[in-house]
């Protein structure tokens, strides 16, 4: 696999897990309205959709890199969770949530993608 089509390969997975998220998101949403969740549930439940996506995210990234797996997912996890810091700090103006829930997100969607690129 030459440079050209890995790096279009992991865009590709990138946008697959980013596709991912938006409907596990919509489904929290409709738990939210339907059963009147608490934040500390929806909370949860935003890292488990992290976490999922990731893990999934890696293991199609694993899938296709066939060498270097755990890195392979490792990096996916680390791109997801920037994009996600990128997108809310310019939604907020700036950090919306404190360094703790920061690096525990960060923690959650690399843990993620190399478990996932592992099992790739």
């Amino acid at each position: 696999m030459n440079q050209k089509s890995k790096i279009l390969a992991f865009l590709r997975t990138l946008l697959i897990s980013y596709v991912i998220t938006g409907i596990l998101l919509f489904v929290l949403a409709f738990l939210l309205y339907k059963f009147k969740l608490k934040e500390t549930q929806v909370a949860f439940g935003v890292l488990a959709i992290y976490a999922i996506t990731c893990l999934l995210g890696g293991l199609i990234i694993g899938k296709t890199m066939k060498n270097r797996r755990f890195l392979w997912g490792l990096l996916l996890g680390l791109c997801y969770f920037l994009i996600l810091l990128g997108v809310s700090f310019l939604m907020n103006r700036g950090l919306s949530q404190d360094i703790s829930n920061s690096i525990t997100t960060m923690l959650v969607c690399l843990g993620g993608g190399t478990i996932g690129g592992m099992l790739g």
